[in-house]
Formats: C-alpha cells, structure tokens, sequence
C-alpha cells in the first residue's frame, strides 16, 4: 500500500510514524512545503520570553528521522492539487519549480492551520507580524529586540502568552481584544478577570472590546492601532487572531464545516473512505456537545495523527473525542481547563449551572498553602459534568487532566463528589478539592429540587 501524507507537522509526523513502526514495509511519501517539521509553536512564548534558550529545542523529528523509518520525505514541496476521484496529486518542488505528479491508495491529510489574518488596511506593514512558524518566532525575536514597546492584537492562548514573555523582558507591552474578555474559548468572563488582573499587575496595558480596523504610520514612524474606539502607538504589532483550516486542495471533494475544517469520523477518516485528516486541518469530536468542532491544539494533533496512521490499515481505533483539555502558566500562576465553558454550555441550548469554589488546596496547619479557584460546570438535567476552569498558584493542571477523564467517561457531579481520591496533608484536605466543588454542585441541585417541590 502507498501511502501520502501532505503536510508534515505535529499529526503528520505523528502518522508517519505510527505506520512505520508498526508496519515498516509500507510506502511512505510526504510532502512539505516548509524546510522543517514538527516545530512546536506553544514553545514559541517560552523562547521569546527567554526561559528556553534555543527555538531549535521546540523541533522533536526531524525528516531524517522519518527517512530512517523508511518514509520518501520531500521538503520545499507544494501540493498545488489533488484530484480525489482518480487518487492522484501534482506538486511543485519550491526550489526547481519542477512538477511532479504522483498517486496514492491512501491520503492522509495533515496539512495544519495558517494564522487568520484579518482584512484590514495597513497589515501588510514590515512591523506587523504573525506568530505561529519557525520563521515567524525567529522574525519576532530578531524585530523585538530593536523595539521596547510591543503591540499584541488577540487574547487567545498565544497572545496571553506573549504578553507575559515580554512584560517578563522589560518590553512595554499593550494587549488589545476585541471581545469583553481574554481566553474567551477557554474560560468564562468570572475567570478571564484573575488573568486580566494577572496582566495589569505586571504593566500590560489591556484594551477590551476595541477592533482593529487599520494600521498607519505617524511623523516619528510608530505604528498607529486604529480601532473602533481610539487609537494606540506601538513600535512592532504581533497579530494572534486566531487559526483558519489550510483545506482548500480538498475543498469540494470531501465534507467541510461552515469554516472549511475537514469533518472526520471516528476513525479519523473523512467522507472520502481513502482519505484521512489530522490536526488543525480538520474538526474534532467534542465530547461535552457530542458534535464536530473547530480546535486547532497540538494535543488533539499527535493524538488524531496517531489515529490516522493506525487507521489507514482498516477501522482499528476509534478516536475517543476531545475535551480541549489545556493550561498556561502565567506569572507563576497556572490557568486550567477542560470542557465547556458557562457560556457556551448555554448558548449550545444546554440546560447547564456552575459552582465556585474557593479556598487553600491543603489544609491551613501547613507551613504554607495556596488559595485555588474552582469553576465546575454541569448539566442540570442530568447532572453530567460538563467543563472545569481552575486558577491557582499551586498547581491545578492535572486536575484539568482528572476533569477531563470524568467528562470523556460521562461522569455526573454525583460521582465525582465521592470519587476516590488521596489525602495526605500536603497534597490536599480529606475530601479533594474535586470532590469538594463536586459536593458545592450536588448541595446546590439539592436545594433546587427542595425549593421547587
């Protein structure tokens, strides 16, 4: 069997190397149109924010690696079509501009997300710049070190980041946001305030609900942010906007969302029986609405590409869904969370409540403890947990990750609430704090039903 991958990062080389470890004496071709892969864009933060020293550690493959396996990999290559119906392709090698044509018996498309650059005047400015490749995070580092005052357009994971790295580096730093809070996907407005709060104790400037609608120059040559509220100088923008699917070589041929996300089913196959999908090229099966979703995260990457390189034999391996489990660290304070959010529960028609609860993570004897903050959400009807959010200067991440299991597992609040869990005084209390804000939400149903009998 021939197998073509197109695109060669995270759930490309995840595949790649499934099929070869498994089944070594496949034909494996890739093509990439970049000259590296399986770079690790979460990192780029770290990097610029100088807690790793080279951005050449964010690389985890290389394609000699996948050649030592037994893969063909062409690098600099760009797939210019692909004809479904006859399983054949045409490519261009970047530095001949050659053409070559090529077929398959199996296609695994892995060919990721590019930054959604918003249509506005000005953006294609030499000090406006876009953060997700090797080669952008390399621009921004080399351009930031001429500049002290850094402009970050979008409050979404990368942009938080961001402006932690440089408020960290001694860079005046604005974040501007044009919703009424930051990590909007990840956590509820409640929740978003701690990290606001987090930002501007540490000198960033954040401007809520303000679009950007134009970029200028003025006389002293600063950037000018013109948006639907005021304008703001800067000296360099990066702009972190959010994904868009790259899925336009299949566009008709195989079922896309309303964004152009590739729809997989559970064996990551895509409604072409040959073709599979991986990665911010495709959607995701979200468990707590139980339908496909848009979330380009590096987790759901490697766990999709795995899938497709095991499944491309035959329906192996169902792919168990996502949660979009995730967290950050910022200013020595951890942001976790799994699930739904409040708001989107309510706006997916579901019937859904929270509970907050806020106390120390260990008992207050201890030489020292951390307050935590526990947002648990839940479906009032059936009491099913639907999402977490948690925030603390201990570290909460993995309980994200024990959310996460329950929510996959269809757990109810009821279970958690006496699910077995450790105590011993320096980790936590004799009920766990999960348990604790299971109870919070099991106490508050109850004295629902008693009001309403």
């Amino acid at each position: 069997m021939k197998v073509v991958v197109v695109g060669c990062t995270h759930a490309g080389t995840a595949a790649i190397e499934q099929i070869l470890q498994e089944h070594p004496g496949t034909e494996v071709t890739v093509y990439e149109r970049d000259d590296n892969i399986s770079f690790l864009s979460c990192g780029i933060a770290l990097y610029l924010g100088r807690k790793v020293k080279h951005l050449e550690d964010m690389f985890y493959a290389s394609p000699k690696d996948l050649e030592n396996l037994g893969a063909k990999v062409y690098m600099k290559h760009d797939v210019l079509k692909i004809d479904a119906k006859n399983k054949t392709l045409m490519c261009e090698d970047m530095n001949t501009h050659e053409i070559i044509n090529d077929t398959y018996d199996k296609l695994i498309m892995t060919t990721g997300s590019y930054v959604a650059v918003p249509p506005i005047m000005g953006i294609s400015d030499t000090r406006i710049l876009m953060c997700k490749s090797y080669a952008q995070a390399q621009e921004i580092y080399e351009t930031a070190k001429e500049y002290k005052h850094i402009t970050i357009v979008g409050g979404g994971y990368i942009g938080v980041e961001l402006a932690e790295s440089y408020a960290n580096t001694e860079h005046e730093v604005t974040l501007i946001q044009s919703r009424d809070q930051v990590l909007n996907n990840y956590i509820d407005k409640d929740m978003s305030e701690n990290v606001i709060d987090l930002l501007k104790e540490h000198g960033v400037n954040v401007y809520l609900n303000e679009r950007v609608n134009g970029f200028n120059r003025d006389d002293d040559d600063k950037v000018i942010i013109e948006t639907n509220k005021s304008d703001h100088k800067s000296d360099l923008v990066i702009v972190c906007t959010g994904f868009v699917a790259n899925t336009e070589l299949l566009r008709g041929q195989v079922e896309m969302d309303r964004h152009g996300a590739i729809i997989i089913n559970e064996y990551t196959q895509t409604s072409d029986p040959d073709i599979y999908a991986a990665g911010d090229a495709c959607t995701v099966n979200f468990n707590p609405t139980g339908k496909p979703a848009y979330m380009p995260l590096a987790t759901n990457a490697i766990r999709q590409g795995a899938l497709a390189g095991i499944n491309v034999f035959g329906n192996i391996q169902k792919y168990m869904g996502t949660q979009a489990t995730s967290a950050m660290e910022l200013f020595g304070y951890t942001i976790a969370s799994t699930g739904l959010t409040l708001r989107h529960a309510l706006e997916s028609d579901i019937n859904a409540d929270c509970v907050e609860y806020h106390d120390y993570y260990r008992p207050a004897y201890m030489p020292t403890t951390e307050m935590l903050t526990i947002k648990l959400v839940y479906n009032k009807d059936n009491h099913l947990i639907l999402g977490a959010q948690l925030f603390s200067k201990h570290e909460v991440a993995q309980s994200a990750n024990t959310i996460s299991v329950c929510i996959q597992n269809k757990n109810t609040i009821d279970d958690l609430a006496f699910m077995d869990m450790l105590f011993q005084p320096n980790y936590d209390n004799p009920f766990n704090y999960l348990n604790l804000v299971a109870q919070q939400a099991v106490a508050k149903e109850h004295n629902n039903k008693l009001k309403n009998a």
